[in-house]
């Protein structure tokens, strides 16, 4: 039945309009102006010119990717705004070929043939008349009689004619099966002239294949067109898709029985499953490694890690004399037997791990150690983030960097540097490593030259990288990398109760409230319930920690929810410390988001031309325009178009989002609402980035389950083993 349907499908005519639902009507006109555009191109609103009347229409809606001038066929209903009045609100929409001799100059001399300027339009359509597209699209050899057209010409405009042509068949296509037209487009850029016979024969693979398309997506469209329950296909499309989310939740791999048991929840047919599976394994699409199953791409990405720190610590790098007195005496500092151990293991290890909880002297061990490193040659310091590399050049008294541009990232096309362009320097020192993913670790070492000196400074009990892997937490599990592992809480740092209640919840006991509430820098506030602890927050960051430690409420509190979501999560606590500490900022909305002028905001992702990092916190400084003005670390920065995507609020920010960032004060809710999230490295991580404040809101059962569990710290990755194994081989050699 199911290639009857398929077979059924290659004979449809693509030219015939998508299937409308009842009571839907179909326009055809010109696109004569767009008055808004949001900024992911999904909602347009534009003046339309119905084809045969005089009075424009407003249309509203799915118009992505359409532009003025085009004739268009737009699909939907007339409704009546209230605040706007009549507009046609558009559910598909596709830009049509021109017809009338007019229309067809106007639109070969619009910008939709490069090839083609206005004067070649013209001697075109003076020859052809009306039929100039069938020509271009049926003969195009016949170009050729009008002057001024060769060979190479002739062949550049019949391909950009034919990609319209293809664009809209595959449109009309996938809006037929129930696409969106912005979807819809995402598909077309990806597939080109094949998106059709493609998406009929196998519509699965998008969910691999096309950013934002998901095996739900993938299967609707299956099933549109005649794909069944069993069919292998989706069984595979299935396998990878959980695959992939779980390298989204951390794991490089899925062990083969918890990958049928989520396979069968979401398809409900274990036996196609595991058919399937095994075929797939077969094929070499899958890896099974002793019941481990691994994407391919994870798989070699894993394994290359291994063989390339291997190499690493194959060969020997010189001797490094540190002169620890000198060292003491320049600076003032008296080093402890354990940072004396540390630094004569990093005098001979080509790669080392060195960690350790706050208060235990990482940092003066780089310090010691880049003091005699700089002498003997170039020294590449980096750090995951912008805030924790500039932490790191304020710890250090040196340059660093963050990791993607020390490796010379670039968008869209990945790391500059590797084998045949590695870093030029006698040793890399990285600071929270904890944050390093196994793509990210890959990425250095492709870069790292054999007999060059590898420092991973970090935090293991931190949280681990948002990507795939534990690297930091394997290279110890190991035992094939040299490491050392700071214990001892120096006499300082015994003085902050920050520093003392961080390791007792790291030995699972819950934190304890201070005795001295008068001397002390961490606080525990009970609140019965998320409402009150929202409430308490409010009060806390507007009014009471201000007024006590003579901290300013927007640049020196940070609130670090465990989740997103809730009456206490990020979103909701964003929006009631923006009314509480900004509420008459000018409004300064931009699409979905509601911003005001004064906001305290985050970049989200890296932006290498404005240097503004992932974590970066700025504030909305006006509005501009097409967007805002930002000041980040006293620069003003405009945000239009799509780098305003790139902007939340940050009152309050997820504990992940925290990750290599320090704030002079933090406030924490810990309630049973985030009970999925409740973790000991997570509460130990939000405890572990405030210097001088720290403050717990929420519910003594579950900070106590935040202290106690470790089991969403389990992640399912192969490098440890792979590492120990490594070391086995070179013993027995």
């Amino acid at each position: 039945m199911i290639a009857a349907a398929r077979r059924i499908c290659y004979h449809l005519d693509m030219r015939a309009p998508p299937d409308q639902a009842a009571g839907q009507q179909t326009i055809d006109g010109v696109l004569d102006r767009v008055l808004y555009r949001s900024e992911d191109d999904r909602f347009v609103v534009a003046v339309v010119t119905p084809d045969g009347q005089s009075q424009p229409i407003r249309a509203v809606g799915e118009l992505a990717g359409l532009h003025e001038g085009e004739r268009v066929r737009l699909m939907g209903d007339h409704r009546l705004d209230p605040r706007h009045g009549p507009q046609f609100r558009v559910v598909a929409a596709y830009p049509l070929l021109p017809q009338t001799k007019q229309a067809v100059q106007s639109w070969l001399a619009g910008g939709h043939v490069k090839s083609v300027g206005p004067k070649l339009a013209e001697r075109l359509v003076a020859w052809f008349g009306e039929k100039t597209l069938h020509v271009i699209l049926d003969a195009p050899e016949r170009l050729e009689e009008v002057e001024g057209i060769g060979p190479k010409r002739r062949r550049e405009i019949a391909s950009q004619v034919h990609e319209r042509a293809h664009q809209r068949d595959a449109l009309i296509f996938l809006q037929s099966l129930g696409v969106q037209a912005g979807t819809a487009r995402r598909i077309f850029k990806r597939y080109e002239a094949k998106t059709i016979p493609l998406v009929r024969e196998n519509p699965y693979r998008m969910a691999e294949e096309v950013a934002g398309i998901g095996f739900a997506t993938a299967d609707r469209i299956a099933r549109a067109l005649g794909f069944g329950e069993r069919d292998p296909a989706r069984a595979a499309a299935a396998l990878v898709h959980l695959l992939a989310r779980a390298g989204e939740e951390g794991h490089v791999f899925l062990p083969r029985d918890e990958l049928l048991s989520r396979a069968d929840t979401l398809l409900g047919d274990v036996e196609v499953v595991t058919a399937v599976l095994d075929a797939c394994i077969a094929e070499g699409r899958l890896i099974d490694q002793g019941g481990a199953i691994y994407l391919e791409s994870s798989y070699n990405i894993e394994v290359e890690i291994a063989e390339r720190l291997g190499h690493l610590l194959a060969v020997a790098v010189p001797p490094l004399r540190v002169d620890v007195q000198r060292f003491e005496a320049d600076t003032g500092m008296q080093l402890a037997p354990a940072q004396r151990a540390a630094l004569d293991l990093a005098a001979t290890a080509s790669v080392m791990v060195l960690t350790g909880g706050p208060g235990t002297g990482k940092t003066t061990i780089v310090r010691a150690l880049l003091h005699q490193l700089q002498s003997e040659g170039a020294v590449a310091l980096a750090a995951p983030t912008g805030r924790a590399a500039r932490r790191m050049a304020e710890a250090t008294g040196s340059e660093a960097s963050t990791l993607h541009r020390l490796l010379g990232y670039r968008p869209g096309e990945g790391f500059r540097r590797d084998d045949d362009d590695p870093l030029d320097a006698r040793a890399v020192v990285i600071d929270e490593a904890s944050m390093v993913d196994q793509v990210l670790m890959l990425a250095l070492l492709r870069a790292v030259q054999p007999g060059t000196r590898l420092v991973l400074v970090g935090d293991a009990d931190q949280l681990p990288s948002v990507g795939a892997g534990n690297v930091l937490a394997d290279l110890l599990a190991a035992q094939t990398v040299p490491h050392v592992r700071l214990t001892e809480i120096f006499r300082q740092a015994q003085q902050s109760r920050i520093v003392v209640e961080a390791h007792r919840i790291l030995a699972g006991a819950p934190p304890r409230p201070p005795r001295d509430p008068d001397s002390s820098d961490f606080f525990l506030v009970r609140a019965a319930d998320p409402a009150r602890a929202a409430d308490l927050i409010r009060t806390m960051v507007a009014e009471r920690i201000p007024a006590r430690f003579g901290l300013h409420p927007i640049d020196d509190i940070q609130v670090l929810a465990p989740m997103h979501r809730g009456v206490c999560g990020a979103q909701q606590l964003n929006t009631l410390l923006q009314d509480a500490l900004n509420p008459d900022g000018a409004p300064a909305e931009r699409g979905k988001k509601r911003f005001r002028v004064g906001d305290k905001v985050m970049q989200v992702r890296n932006d290498y031309d404005k240097e503004v990092f992932n974590g970066d916190l700025g504030r909305i400084e006006g509005v501009s325009a097409k967007g805002l003005v930002v000041r980040f670390d006293g620069r003003l920065l405009d945000y239009e178009g799509e780098a305003l995507d790139n902007l939340v609020l940050a009152y309050a920010c997820s504990v992940h989002k925290s990750q290599g960032s320090e704030y002079p004060a933090v406030v924490v809710p810990v309630l049973t609402e985030h009970w999925v999230m409740l973790q000991r490295n997570l509460l130990y991580t939000a405890m572990t980035r405030g210097k001088r404040l720290v403050v717990l809101v929420g519910q003594p059962r579950a900070i106590g389950r935040a202290a106690r569990n470790v089991e969403g710290t389990l992640r399912h990755t192969g490098l440890a083993a792979r590492l120990a194994a490594l070391g086995d081989a070179e013993a027995r050699r």
